[in-house]
């Protein structure tokens, strides 16, 4: 999950971080002092430190100066009492990732502190171009088509300018990846890159989310809180699915690309942001300002510098390397030698269209992979792995699911791999469950837990039984 530093000199808290957050899986380590924080950060950098802003000797705020020096991109949310809001605003404005307020509302403060990590993550994790299939890291956009090599072509082009970009393609065409090499290869590269998926947050939610309100703005609003737009200044915010975003709050990001400047939710003065937008979209927009669903004016301005990612169906020459790929990526991910895929499983993939494009072919290969139980994929696991995706839901899905699992029980039984076979099979299908009910929860045990309706030291134990671990039983997304 991630390496939390705590600083706070108050032992009581830091006990109750070091239960609340161990049991969501992340690793924790203290500090009672912004001294001994900012050393316990040069021995070994974490994924996020939460820092309090009242410390004895220097304060949160020097503290937090003192941590940028040391790594730009280590993204710091920062802790307050109610009365001392403006300076964990101050401290936001300087380059923290967000602030919470004490006392604490866990669920917040959890949502705030996997958003830092998550955030931490993106900033770091460098995406590579035009990759060999040989890597296998997470982020990687795979292609030597010639579609793929104008795709390389414009994030040069663009990545060392200021203008905002508009992303287009598919869904499953690798949208996020592009914008991440983008950032990474841009003169704000220091700075945050913050994620916005427009479509993820309700309606209701996301003009507060994105440009932060004023006290009193509406009811349980008790103070100022400053947007994702605001806390992201000097960096670059990724307004991912824009074609789906609410007309009213299309004028605000119009505002913001024309005026360089938001207002917070019932605020009356404008604030000034420096902020490169990068923006995506599924969706045919042309046809939504035909509806009137879409402003024309917005869709100009972000229409500067367009990318247009192909769909798989247009880079066939890329699913051998996109095969290859996911065959040594997922292997890893699950512990197993990559067993390899044979020439006739290579053709069926050839001739499929892919819908879902790059995520459906890796889903297809995750699957084959668990269908052929160690050997080279055949045509039958290919068949079978993409057939699940164009089944529908209901019924007939769970009956196709219960005959795979049928088919694969007999092709067991009569191979006789095990002589204790039962247990054999039995500890199969129950690391496969484990897994996925870890995958569904985003590696978070309790929540893994109490999916599958068991204690979380029970969970544990069939974790560790099965060898199971969280960089490889959760899903990398």
């Amino acid at each position: 999950m991630g390496d939390i530093l705590i600083v706070d000199d108050d032992a009581q808290l830091r006990q109750s971080f070091a239960k609340l957050l161990g049991e969501e899986g992340y690793t924790v380590r203290f500090a009672a002092s912004g001294e001994e924080g900012i050393c316990l950060i040069e021995e070994t950098v974490p994924d996020l430190v939460v820092l309090d802003v009242r410390l004895p000797g220097i304060d949160g705020l020097e503290a937090l100066k003192r941590i940028q020096k040391i790594d730009a991109k280590l993204p710091v949310v920062i802790m307050t009492a109610f009365g001392t809001t403006e300076t964990a605003i101050e401290a936001t404005k300087q380059g923290a990732f967000d602030y919470i307020l004490k006392p604490f509302d866990i669920p917040e403060m959890l949502k705030i502190i996997a958003q830092a990590v998550e955030a931490g993550r993106m900033m770091r994790q460098r995406v590579e171009m035009d990759a060999g299939p040989e890597t296998g890291q997470e982020a990687v956009i795979i292609g030597k088509s010639s579609a793929m090599q104008s795709v390389y072509k414009a994030i040069g082009r663009v990545a060392a300018t200021d203008a905002t970009v508009l992303i287009r393609g598919e869904s499953g065409t690798g949208k996020e990846l592009v914008a991440r090499a983008i950032y990474q290869h841009s003169n704000r590269a220091a700075k945050s890159f913050l994620v916005i998926n427009c479509v993820a947050i309700p309606e209701t939610l996301l003009e507060s989310e994105l440009f932060g309100y004023e006290k009193g703005a509406f009811t349980g609003a008790a103070g100022r809180r400053l947007g994702k737009i605001e806390q992201a200044n000097g960096g670059t915010v990724f307004l991912d699915e824009i074609g789906d975003m609410p007309m009213s709050i299309q004028s605000k990001i119009l505002r913001l690309l024309q005026e360089k400047s938001i207002e917070r939710l019932g605020g009356q003065q404008p604030v000034d942001v420096d902020v490169r937008i990068i923006a995506a979209t599924n969706r045919d927009l042309e046809r939504a300002l035909e509806e009137e669903r879409f402003r024309q004016d917005l869709y100009y301005r972000l229409k500067v510098v367009s990318v247009e990612l192909p769909p798989l169906r247009d880079r066939k020459d890329d699913i051998r390397l996109l095969t290859d790929y996911f065959l040594t990526r997922f292997s890893r991910e699950m512990n197993i030698g990559n067993p390899g895929i044979a020439p006739e499983a290579r053709k069926m993939l050839d001739r499929h269209s892919w819908p879902g494009n790059v995520r459906e072919l890796g889903n297809a290969i995750k699957k084959a992979l668990i269908f052929s139980r160690g050997y080279p994929i055949q045509p039958k696991e290919v068949e079978q792995a993409i057939s699940e995706r164009e089944q529908d839901a209901g019924a007939a899905a769970e009956g196709s699911l219960e005959s795979l699992g049928r088919q694969w029980i007999r092709e067991m039984l009569a191979s006789g791999a095990s002589p204790d076979m039962f247990n054999f099979l039995m500890d199969r299908f129950g690391s496969l469950v484990v897994s996925e009910a870890l995958n569904m929860s985003g590696g978070n045990r309790s929540r893994a837990a109490k999916i599958l309706g068991m204690s979380r030291p029970t969970l544990q134990a069939r974790i560790e039984k099965y060898n199971l671990s969280l960089k490889t039983s959760v899903k990398e997304s």
